[in-house]
């Protein structure tokens, strides 16, 4: 039960930071002073380093570590697991874009508007429902 205690504490941080992040995006889109926009670029590597990324591989390293330890055993054949599975690469893919916005931000490379992140932001939310739903409900 720990390892799942973990897992789920480090999940919390991750989402947390793909939610906030893209709304960072939003804001940072919408500066025109340079003040903000350097405290935005400082924000977003705060958030993305330090807070994201050390919690996207902690989710991935506890949740992995159950998987070998007794869930693929258990589940192996089981469609919700593969489903799971494959909305964590999608997000995986997801983490990797905030990752290239981050970078393109910092240095001034920009090229969507507070529209575009806005739209971005709510693409871990349908996510997040649909990997809660598999993992509680095991529909498959």
């Amino acid at each position: 039960m720990w390892l799942k205690a973990l897992h789920i504490i480090f999940m919390v941080t991750w989402f947390a930071g793909l939610f906030y992040l893209p709304r960072l995006f939003v804001y940072h889109a919408m500066s025109d002073d340079n003040i903000s926009n350097e405290r935005f670029k400082i924000m977003e590597r705060k958030l993305f380093y330090g807070i994201m990324t050390p919690g996207a591989i902690l989710t991935l390293l506890f949740g992995f570590w159950m998987l070998y330890d007794y869930a693929w055993a258990a589940y192996a054949s089981s469609g919700w697991l593969h489903a799971k599975l494959a909305l964590i690469g999608v997000l995986m893919v997801y983490h990797i874009i905030c990752g290239k916005l981050v970078r393109d931000f910092r240095d001034d490379k920009n090229s969507h508007g507070h529209v575009y992140y806005r739209w971005f932001n709510e693409f871990p939310v349908l996510i997040l429902i649909a990997i809660i739903i598999l993992a509680s409900v095991k529909p498959f």
